[in-house]
């Protein structure tokens, strides 16, 4: 069986597939060499087997205590990776992933005090990390806040109750669903507020959030208000929600190989422009950690939040990365 692209090289055998929630599934894969990785890192799951098209997901095991590696995939309605993994792919069948990337992991933290804030899909993450902290740091003392959308929602339940059970009151779980809302402190959405009365000792914790894009950035801030060092606070950077972009303001993107020339709204993101106007590239992270969406640009007004897996000299040669390069003029690339 060929591997079907160099940033995958490690193919895995589908063990089974578990339902979570009525969206969520959870993948159990047989890996039959050696597979080393970090609670909370993610990796590339080539869709289709394919060499264009790849997907971020987090690894939802745990190194050390988890039968199979495993990822955990919502679908989403129009979702190309997610509905091929949660409707295609059966026991038996192979994927390929990349190896481990991110630094959203809590292996290099030198803390024994943790709040982990997740949110849907987010809790992927923490699950995996707080795993690994009840059984590698004796001393770990963890609150867990989960926002969900209603208690069928809960990813991981049983699991958390037994986690609970096992290692009580070294690991507290609060799951704050936003339906029904009553008024209590523990429903609805998380607020500063409830945030500072369900964890008074905030500001003496290491706090580590992940989730949709809105809810992390009010996490940091709450975080930040609340006296939270900005180096005691981690978010996951890698996230599927394409930026809404409302300028009425256009420019031209020119892609000089293909001969071809598109106006997109100005701010907008490389990736962004290119996938609105059907033009193939590589994305799988979406937000400057993995490099698959490395492009070269030739001429343009543009920035950059990202540039961590390009070399300088490619940052030289006008390489970016296509999902954090947001244009502001016109744009020519290679």
């Amino acid at each position: 069986m060929t591997m079907p692209s160099s940033l995958c090289p490690n193919r895995m055998q589908i063990h089974s597939i578990h339902q979570e929630t009525s969206d969520v599934w959870t993948i159990n894969l047989i890996n039959h060499d050696f597979y080393t990785y970090s609670p909370g890192q993610y990796a590339l799951v080539s869709i289709k087997n394919s060499d264009e098209i790849m997907r971020a997901y987090t690894i939802s095991s745990t190194p050390g205590q988890s039968r199979f590696i495993t990822i955990t995939v919502r679908r989403l309605d129009h979702g190309v990776g997610s509905c091929w993994l949660t409707n295609s792919v059966k026991p038996g069948d192979y994927l390929w992933l990349s190896d481990a990337q991110g630094e959203f992991t809590c292996a290099e933290i030198n803390s024994n005090q943790y709040l982990m804030l997740a949110a849907g899909c987010g809790v992927t993450p923490i699950m995996s990390m707080v795993r690994w902290l009840m059984a590698n740091r004796p001393q770990a003392d963890v609150k867990v806040l989960f926002n969900v959308r209603d208690q069928q929602q809960v990813i991981f339940a049983d699991e958390w109750q037994q986690l609970v059970n096992l290692y009580s009151p070294r690991l507290q779980l609060c799951t704050m669903a936003e339906h029904p809302d009553h008024g209590g402190i523990a429903e609805g959405r998380l607020t500063q507020e409830k945030l500072f009365a369900l964890v008074p000792d905030i500001r003496s914790r290491v706090v580590m959030t992940c989730g949709p894009t809105p809810y992390m950035k009010n996490a940091q801030q709450f975080a930040k208000n609340l006296g939270v060092p900005a180096e005691h606070f981690f978010m996951e950077r890698f996230s599927l929600d394409p930026e809404p972009i409302e300028s009425e303001d256009t420019l031209s993107l020119k892609i000089r190989h293909r001969l071809m020339n598109f106006k997109v709204p100005v701010g907008t993101s490389l990736l962004s422009a290119l996938e609105q106007n059907k033009q193939p590239v590589i994305a799988a992270c979406r937000a400057g950690g993995c490099g698959s969406c490395k492009t070269r640009v030739l001429s343009g007004n543009y920035i950059t939040s990202s540039t961590m897996t390009l070399t300088a000299e490619e940052i030289a040669n006008g390489y970016v990365l296509a999902c954090s390069c947001q244009l502001q003029g016109d744009t020519e690339i290679a």
